[in-house]
């Protein structure tokens, strides 16, 4: 929390917008899984408009200028999930 304050400070300071940021900095109370059909979503939908025109662009940005980060086979939810 304290980087994110801080990040906002300095965004404040140098006015980088007109008016100074309004996000609330707070502790995390409770955290909820997406839902499955979320889980996954780029090996279940390549081909959804949303994954052509947001996330694969940035994988290809992620391969081409971090490609020790990059791995070609997902690390995927389903596979880490006890069954039922």
């Amino acid at each position: 929390m304290a980087v994110a304050r801080s990040y906002i400070s300095q965004l404040d300071q140098a006015h980088v917008f007109r008016q100074g940021i309004a996000t609330r900095i707070e502790p995390l109370k409770a955290f909820y899984p997406a839902e499955g059909y979320h889980q996954d979503y780029l090996v279940r939908h390549p081909n959804s408009p949303f994954i052509l025109y947001n996330d694969l662009p940035k994988l290809e940005a992620l391969k081409r200028l971090f490609p020790d980060y990059y791995r070609a086979e997902p690390k995927l939810v389903a596979a880490q999930q006890a069954p039922l």
